[in-house]
């Protein structure tokens, strides 16, 4: 079955010889006329009537997906020793941690999720500052529903090449994609290309900074200081064939202060520059541990920041919106016309202590799970951050 961007071509192909077949048509008939010394031009006016209505274009069949995008998957030491204990001390149980999202991950066309830091069987799991997930959060993703994650963060190359390679074995291993970091310089410069119903969307994942680490590759891990590098990528994406191209971005603690909730401008600044590029379709952005507001720039939707999905970090250490987070569920549409995010729905989760299971906020309350004041804290918080602008809107609208 072709993509909706090989159909587009092959209806320019037809447009363009119909087009050629009517003007030989039209010369045809003007000849034919005046070498009889004249004729009816309403006979010329019916027959071009019925030569345009043979050769017309075609329409280019409109097509509606739902992309879900996540916050961080940050796993502290309390989180995975709770995921030892899920698996009975003998494995690592994320998945009871990461159920309750299945509905907004699992049912959306295509899901993607945002490992902030390695997944490495190969080394001992450690919280911060040098982190490193057991390799069965890999296994949890996959059954939760993500089809791919994106792996370029400030964590990526807390334990170096290594620790990168390890990673995406995992995930390969799991059967879920990556993009973001590579085990070469081929494979950083391939495309992550999801499809559904014939669309092919490609994710496009940079970082920032890397918290000061050198890369020991080249290739080890994409990072961006400026937009071009992000632009240069999805140009590359487009040209193989990308319908929509959705870039990741990770704003790390060098232009992106931790903890706010609102972008800074140099964030800003580079969403803008990105928004402008044509083979961008939308912005999703993570690194701040907080929720960050929906914009449209240039015309297309920026996700500033979903925040956390799963972390520990609370108001012990950090800040009180540190365990609150979105899942982003974008409407794309792909026809004629090109394309474009339409709308976007987004749903308020929090992590509960102390068995850290992230809830959705709306289905929590209707299902008496968690503490309902800290679930409407959270979910009055999120919204009042992350905002209503024009399409945009939460999951629930408003609670009960």
């Amino acid at each position: 079955m072709p993509s909706v961007g090989e159909t587009k071509a092959i209806h320019w192909r037809r447009r363009t010889a119909a087009v050629i077949i009517l003007i030989a048509a039209v010369v045809a008939v003007v000849i034919a006329v005046g070498g009889a010394g004249g004729g009816d031009p309403s006979k010329l006016t019916a027959t071009l009537d019925e030569l345009a209505d043979d050769g017309g274009p075609e329409e280019v069949p409109e097509t509606r997906l739902r992309l879900s995008f996540s916050g961080d998957l940050l796993i502290h030491s309390p989180v995975y020793f709770q995921a030892q204990a899920l698996g009975g001390g003998e494995r690592y149980a994320f998945e009871p941690m990461l159920r309750e999202l299945r509905p907004y991950v699992n049912r959306p066309d295509l899901a993607v999720c945002h490992a902030e830091t390695p997944i490495s069987a190969d080394a001992p799991p450690s919280g911060y500052p040098i982190f490193n997930a057991p390799s069965e959060l890999a296994e949890a993703v996959a059954a939760t529903g993500w089809d791919a994650c994106d792996t370029a963060s400030n964590h990526t190359l807390d334990l170096g090449q290594d620790g990168v390679e390890a990673t995406l074995r995992s995930l390969d291993r799991a059967g879920v994609e990556h993009t973001g970091s590579a085990t070469s310089r081929r494979a950083q410069r391939r495309t992550l290309m999801l499809e559904a119903d014939g669309v092919r969307v490609a994710i496009v994942s940079f970082t920032t900074d890397t918290n000061g680490i050198p890369l020991p590759e080249p290739y080890s891990v994409n990072v961006a200081t400026e937009p071009r590098p992000v632009i240069e990528a999805a140009r590359r994406a487009r040209e193989r064939g990308a319908d929509a191209v959705i870039v990741t971005m990770h704003w790390a603690s060098q232009i992106a202060p931790e903890y706010s909730g609102e972008p800074s401008e140099d964030v800003r600044r580079f969403a803008r520059r990105l928004a402008k590029a044509d083979e961008i379709t939308a912005i999703v952005g993570h690194g701040p541990h907080v929720v960050q507001p929906f914009r449209r720039l240039a015309g297309k939707l920026v996700l500033f920041s979903a925040g956390n999905l799963i972390s520990n970090q609370t108001a012990a250490c950090c800040a009180e919106a540190s365990q609150d987070g979105i899942v982003a569920l974008l409407d794309l549409v792909v026809d004629g016309d090109g394309d474009r995010v339409e709308r976007a729905r987004y749903v308020p989760v929090v992590v509960n202590h102390p068995d850290y299971t992230v809830l959705p906020i709306g289905d929590a309350l209707d299902d008496g799970q968690g503490d309902e004041a800290t679930l409407r804290t959270s979910y009055e918080r999120t919204v009042s951050v992350v905002g209503r602008i024009r399409g945009v809107a939460p999951i629930p609208r408003r609670l009960p």
